[in-house]
């Protein structure tokens, strides 16, 4: 008879991103996460399969986290100037626990080499495109360019916002807004 679990998959789920959000995904190590999410090395294979299961898991938390400000820019209608409320708003976000952590996605991005595990690799892409799509979606809202010229702006903001993400780590507030205002004043 198998045995019931003893833990809520969420909250131990929402543990382990805030763990690889911090410190990176190669340098959170299994017994990291064992003593992170409270539960033992075989209820994480038993449940999750591995550590790039359980981070696997963990992207979907972090993008679920994400969604209130995605959805706030998905139904901005006013174009630049919400994707530049945009990019405030990620400030803010990165930095809800007082440490600032930047972007789960953009860390692991900026930490990972090409022999990463495709799985990983594909849940990163879809997250990148989805943003460059929300990105694109609204530079067409006040914009009479055509969409290859659109594409590249919205490959500029998703440039950025590596930049912003890495940025919200280290820099002040002031930095930080300098940033975001001259990225836009260069659009």
């Amino acid at each position: 008879m198998a045995r019931k679990k003893e833990y809520i998959e969420e909250e131990v789920i929402e543990k382990a991103m805030n763990l690889f959000w911090q410190n990176g995904y190669e340098t959170t190590s299994m017994q990291m996460l064992e003593k992170e999410m409270g539960i033992n090395k075989f209820s994480i294979y038993s449940s999750f399969g591995s550590k790039n299961g359980v981070f696997l898991e963990s992207i979907k938390c972090y993008k679920e986290k994400l969604r209130k400000i995605t959805d706030k820019l998905k139904a901005s209608s006013n174009g630049s100037i919400g994707l530049k409320q945009y990019f405030y708003d990620f400030v803010e976000f990165s930095k809800e626990t007082n440490i600032a952590k930047g972007c789960l996605i953009t860390n692991t991005a900026n930490e990972l080499g090409e022999d990463a595990d495709p799985k990983i690799q594909e849940e990163l892409t879809k997250f990148i495109n989805t943003i460059r799509s929300l990105f694109a979606n609204n530079l067409k809202q006040n914009s009479t360019q055509d969409d290859a010229t659109l594409i590249e702006q919205a490959d500029y903001l998703i440039v950025a916002m590596f930049g912003l993400s890495s940025a919200s780590r280290v820099f002040n507030t002031k930095q930080l807004n300098n940033y975001i205002e001259n990225t836009f004043t260069n659009l």
